[in-house]
């Protein structure tokens, strides 16, 4: 996978890098999989703005993705990979042995026409999903569940990934790129390989009107506000703002605000960077 440069006609193709979508292979998704999605423009049910900068972009439907991966023991055969709107990476449709179809999050390198499985005694092949304890150590994994049949919570974005590294007694250790080492529960489920589109982090999307499209309006920087606004706000002339914060005071750039009381506090052995 690759990102694809474009030609300067306009101001906003200048700097625009995007992907060149040469994975996909095909166009409209599975109508049996989509779900509708609602948009609250930031408002509450009252029609109050409780989150700013939030507000129109482009209509979207919802593809219903397979996070459990918990039909055990049935081949499924990959019929083609999509794009969805709703997350950076890629999505593959699965259609099962017995004739159900399936999304499931595209890990890179996955083919249309492959066969994939999931459960007990499967090889550790990518897009298959294991148990931790069946998983040999040094494998890159993705879609890792923290709650046994809960389906998979971490590793999901583009480009993302976990790495076994050990296991003793219950749990197994994984690595993340952020750097943290967690215990995780043997019983637990992933998948094998990284999530596609790790491009994605290099795209520019070259004019604001993208962000719009998005549904992300003009965000107001605190400096420029007035002191009854925000904490950083007023002072005279071009004033820095002092100290970063966020609007309600909280410190920002470095302040820890993960609780210290935190029940899966015990689970992490070493934090990230």
């Amino acid at each position: 996978m690759a990102v694809r440069k474009f030609k300067p006609t306009t101001p906003g193709q200048r700097y625009k890098i995007g992907s060149n979508f040469d994975l996909i292979t095909k166009s409209t998704p599975e109508k049996s999989l989509l779900a509708p999605m609602s948009n609250s423009g930031g408002r509450n049910k009252t029609g109050k703005m409780t989150m700013r900068y939030i507000g129109g972009g482009h209509k979207k439907r919802y593809r219903i993705i397979d996070f459990k991966r918990d039909k055990h023991g049935v081949p499924a055969k990959v019929v083609s990979i999509e794009y969805d709107p709703n997350r950076t990476c890629r999505i593959a449709l699965l259609q099962y042995a017995d004739g159900e179809k399936r999304y499931i999050i595209a890990p890179t390198g996955i083919q249309v026409g492959q066969e994939v499985k999931s459960g007990e005694k499967v090889a550790p092949e990518v897009g298959n999903a294991l148990f931790l304890r069946d998983i040999p150590f040094g494998t890159i994994v993705h879609n890792i569940e923290l709650t046994p049949g809960k389906g998979g919570v971490m590793a999901r974005s583009a480009g993302s990934y976990g790495q076994l590294a050990s296991k003793d007694g219950k749990y197994a250790s994984i690595k993340l790129p952020s750097g943290e080492t967690r215990l995780v529960l043997q019983a637990c489920i992933a998948t094998v390989g990284s999530v596609s589109n790790s491009d994605h982090a290099l795209e520019i999307s070259g004019k604001a009107g993208r962000s719009r499209w998005l549904g992300r309006r003009p965000r107001t920087r605190g400096v420029a506000m007035n002191p009854v606004d925000h904490p950083m706000g007023g002072g005279e002339g071009r004033a820095s703002g002092g100290h970063p914060r966020s609007r309600k005071g909280l410190p920002a750039k470095g302040f820890k605000t993960r609780n210290k009381k935190k029940h899966s506090n015990r689970l992490i052995i070493s934090k990230r960077k």
